[in-house]
């Protein structure tokens, strides 16, 4: 344009002199608009504020859009959606070896207590138990207190609703070594395995589904009263198990990575070698399930 504005030059003589190819000079783009797709990801990341642009991309895709992962990674990088980092701990280096992933539903559980607070200052913890292979949040109990005994009366209450699982992995607190627990495991033959105290990275399942809880939930939501707490929780844990893509299940959510498991084994395979996702779906390695504390119940005093 220089050239032929400023000297007369025509259009073939400039791109001669220039080195440039006239059908690149006279190409327009007959890209469409990203008007709608860019207000739909806007819609989206503002209702999922944690989520990044591969959750992001794969909610688009459930809705029928029919996008690049490219592309919404340019809308979301030039809309400024990235999701701020909060701060984490330094972590030691070293060789780590992974955690064994059950094969089948309801071969191992694991759980953990959660600490939050209300708008009036008032502390309530929330009981967790997760599904190791499925992922699944079984449950979510929020109260002020939670000794052993409730915590054996809502194990009951998922068995009843899910069946028995063969081995329960916990820390060593109080709740969880308490002689309700130990008669409760006795009672109804569940191997329970405590992790080394001072460990988490043992019980690495459950740590990283109360890190998706707090970033995603918690940090996100002023509390009002425990009913108020009960109600957003129980709906953060449906939505959490039907229509939050997870991503070591290949972006499938966990519902639906608990139906496939119960396929039978060939429409199981077909449906694992068609599954769309960035992260590969977990090779499952089987695991010894056995009691790894003595059965005897804790003396008192």
């Amino acid at each position: 344009m220089h050239l032929r504005t400023v000297y007369g030059m025509s259009e073939r003589r400039a791109c001669r002199i220039i080195g440039a190819d006239r059908a690149s000079v006279r190409y327009r783009s007959r890209r469409p608009g990203d008007g709608a797709l860019r207000d739909r990801l806007r819609c989206l990341a503002h209702e999922r504020r944690r989520f990044g642009y591969r959750r992001l991309y794969v909610l688009l895709r459930r809705e029928g859009q029919v996008v690049n992962r490219k592309r919404v990674y340019r809308l979301y990088r030039e809309e400024r959606l990235m999701v701020r980092r909060r701060g984490g701990r330094k972590r030691a280096l070293g060789t780590r070896a992974p955690i064994a992933l059950p094969s089948a539903a309801n071969e191992r559980w694991s759980l953990d207590f959660v600490h939050d607070q209300m708008v009036d200052a008032r502390r309530f913890r929330i009981l967790a138990v997760v599904d190791d292979c499925t992922r699944e949040c079984l449950a979510l109990v929020a109260d002020t207190s939670i000794p052993g005994l409730r915590v054996a009366r809502e194990l009951d209450r998922v068995v009843a609703c899910r069946g028995r699982p063969a081995t329960i992995v916990s820390d060593n607190g109080t709740e969880l070594t308490s002689n309700a627990m130990l008669r409760w495991a006795d009672e109804r033959r569940v191997a329970w395995h405590y992790i080394v105290p001072g460990k988490p990275t043992q019980n690495a399942f459950i740590e990283s589904f109360n890190g998706r809880l707090r970033d995603e939930l918690l940090n996100e939501t002023l509390f009002r009263s425990l009913p108020h707490a009960r109600a957003i929780l129980e709906t953060w844990r449906q939505d959490y198990n039907v229509q939050r893509p997870h991503s070591r299940l290949g972006w499938l959510t966990p519902e639906a990575y608990a139906a496939r498991l119960a396929r039978p084994s060939s429409q199981r395979d077909r449906a694992l070698s068609l599954t769309e996702g960035f992260a590969p779906c977990p090779v499952a390695s089987t695991i010894e399930t056995q009691f790894t504390e003595p059965g005897t119940l804790a003396s008192t005093g």
